[in-house]
Order: C-alpha cells, then sequence, then structure tokens
C-alpha cells in the first residue's frame, strides 16, 4: 500500500478532545482528512462549532446527546476513539474511596465507552466497516494503590469489556482495538509536577523525575507527548492496520517491567 497514512473521508468522534492526548488526536484527524466531532463539558481551544458538542459523558443523558450529534452532524460515524478518563480520588488507599469515590470513576473511565458503543455500534455494523479504539491505561497492570485504585479497576473493566465487544464485532466488519499510554506530559502533569517540585524545594525537573521514581522508573526517561499517542492512534484507525483487532498496545516509555 503506497501513499502517506490518511484519514481522508472517514467521520471520526473523539471523546474528551479537548485537551492533552485527546486535543492531539483530534489535530491529527483534521489533518489527515477526517471530519472530526468532539465532546467534553466545556469547550476550549479554536475548535469551530460544527465540531464540538458539549456534554456530560459521565451521565446516560450526555451519551444520548453525543449519539444524536453524531447522527445529526455526520450521518453516522467510522471511527470512535473514547479517550474520555482520569481520576480525582484522594489520596490514603483503600479506605479512602468511598462509594462515591467508586461510582465517580466507573461513570468516567468504563460507562461513557459502554453507552456510546451501544449507541453508535449497531450503524458500524449495518455498514460493514468501522473501528473503535478504547484508551485504556497501564494502570490497570500497575495500579499505584495509595491513590488510583479505582480508577485502575475502572480502566481494567474497559480492557476486558472491549476484548469481549471485539470477538463479538470484528467478524462483522468492526475493528476494536486498546491503547495503553502510561505517563503523558500534558499540562495537568506538569502542573503536578511543579507541586511537587514546589513541595521537596528543586525544579520542574526534579518533580518530573519524582513521578518517574513513582511509577517505578521509565527506561526511556521521559514520559510520552500527547502527539505521539495521537500517532499511534491514527496508524490504528487507519486502513494501514486493517488487520489488527482485539489487541491492546501499550505506549509508556517502557514503564511496565515485564513482557
Amino acid at each position: 500500500m503506497g501513499g502517506f497514512l490518511t484519514l481522508q473521508g472517514k467521520r471520526a468522534l473523539i471523546t474528551g478532545g479537548t485537551q492533552g492526548a485527546g486535543a492531539a488526536t483530534v489535530a491529527l484527524f483534521r489533518e489527515l482528512g477526517a471530519t472530526v466531532l468532539t465532546t467534553a463539558r466545556s469547550q476550549k481551544g479554536d475548535l469551530p462549532d460544527e465540531m464540538f458538542v458539549a456534554a456530560d459523558l459521565t451521565t446516560p443523558k450526555g451519551c444520548e446527546t453525543v449519539a444524536d450529534a453524531v447522527q445529526n452532524r455526520m450521518g453516522g460515524v467510522d471511527i470512535i476513539i473514547h479517550m474520555l478518563g482520569g481520576s480525582s480520588a484522594p489520596a490514603g488507599g483503600f479506605a479512602a474511596l468511598d462509594e462515591a469515590e467508586w461510582q465517580s470513576a466507573l461513570d468516567l473511565n468504563l460507562m461513557p465507552a459502554v453507552r456510546l458503543d451501544r449507541a453508535l455500534l449497531p450503524g458500524m455494523v449495518a455498514q460493514g466497516s468501522g473501528v473503535v479504539i478504547h484508551v485504556t491505561s497501564i494502570q490497570r497492570a500497575l495500579p499505584l494503590p495509595e491513590a488510583t485504585t479505582a480508577y485502575a479497576s475502572a480502566k481494567a473493566a474497559l480492557s476486558v469489556y472491549s476484548k469481549s465487544l471485539s470477538k463479538e464485532v470484528s467478524p462483522k466488519g468492526v475493528r476494536v482495538l486498546r491503547v495503553a499510554p502510561g505517563w503523558i506530559e500534558t499540562e495537568a502533569s506538569t502542573r503536578l509536577a511543579e507541586r511537587l517540585a514546589a513541595e521537596a524545594g528543586t525544579d520542574v525537573e526534579g518533580g518530573k523525575q519524582m513521578i518517574m521514581t513513582a511509577l517505578g522508573g521509565i527506561p526511556l526517561g521521559r514520559p510520552s507527548t500527547p502527539a505521539e499517542i495521537a500517532n499511534l492512534i491514527a496508524f490504528l484507525a487507519s486502513d494501514r492496520a486493517a488487520c489488527i483487532t482485539g489487541a491492546e498496545y501499550v505506549i509508556d516509555g517502557g514503564t511496565v517491567p515485564t513482557a
């Protein structure tokens, strides 16, 4: 297959597309020729209005709003990238995770994908083609018990759900994959490094080293960039990856210490 990687003519939904790796993925998909619709609770940056729908995807109503926008604005979808996720749980281990924290982790990291797939996959199956990429996390295999038990558990559930879904719909022409990032150097993670540095009386590079140490080290010596995550997602979503389904691709600079 000659030529450059392209997403020309593809209709893509990218959740959580206003910051970090989500914003980088939106930008790259547009550059590669895709028609993109993205969503978050509020609009940021300079995205055209027709590319954005405001919705709270932690609720069934928010997912319904986005699914309706996909049909009304694009007439369906060829690629779904589930970027949405995160954690705001307190430190303190399992004892600090009450009912609300557990529910919040599931509502943010698992259920938006389940609900949007349920709404949009029948259209992909009907057209006999499509790609769904669930962005999981290396924490499903490398949880940090001090603060991310609920987040890691929700991402593990997302990974298992994704694998099961791939077995069901791949024979019908829809590829389902997972991308598992490690630490991504976003504005939020840089702020964390700055806070850690201030508390420890060091500079921001020292703060980044503290994060890498907490992860057990990153052999590559640095976090991933949002653009690097976007590059992997774009390849997997493209026709160049036409034989890949059901797999999980780790992009973590070597953080996970096992094969």
